[in-house]
């Protein structure tokens, strides 16, 4: 009997994926079957926040979660274009305020908070903000740039 293909919509486009392990973690199906390199492996443990993608627009550690779970739903990357305007708006928060530096991190960041704001909108406090990526790690930019962007965010920046 032959496994019926995976279907989901990865940055508005519909995929149909065959011979997908049961064990194959979805960074993995980002990543290599798929070649969206913008989501970045980092531990591998979800403990640094770098593979953060949206899945229906909902925050989600692409690294521990199997490809098979999210048959069916839209998974949103680092690497959706401008006409997703809530990601456009954080990477743009992100760029102005300088919080790229080696930029390794900075998908998970622009993840993770965009899943807030989707989650929240306007309403989200800096608080929450700043909580919504406490999963994130840096080992560059010490925070202060991307504090900065999350500030610009809150107070209606970019």
């Amino acid at each position: 009997m032959t496994p019926r293909p995976l279907r989901l919509t990865v940055n508005g486009r519909a995929v149909e994926l065959v011979d997908v392990p049961a064990s194959e973690r979805l960074l993995d199906t980002l990543r290599w079957r798929l070649r969206s390199k913008g989501t970045k492996e980092g531990c591998r443990t979800g403990g640094c926040g770098a593979c953060t993608v949206l899945v229906d627009g909902r925050t989600c550690l692409s690294c521990l979660t199997l490809t098979h779970e999210v048959d069916g739903t839209e998974v949103t990357t680092i690497e959706v274009g401008p006409e997703d305007a809530v990601v456009t708006r954080v990477r743009t928060a992100f760029e102005e305020a300088g919080a790229l530096q080696c930029g390794y991190c900075t998908p998970g960041f622009v993840m993770a908070l965009a899943g807030l704001l989707r989650e929240r909108g306007t309403s989200a406090t800096r608080e929450e903000l700043l909580e919504g990526v406490g999963g994130n790690l840096c080992r560059c930019t010490g925070y202060v740039a991307i504090v900065r962007a999350i500030e610009s965010l809150r107070s209606g920046g970019p």
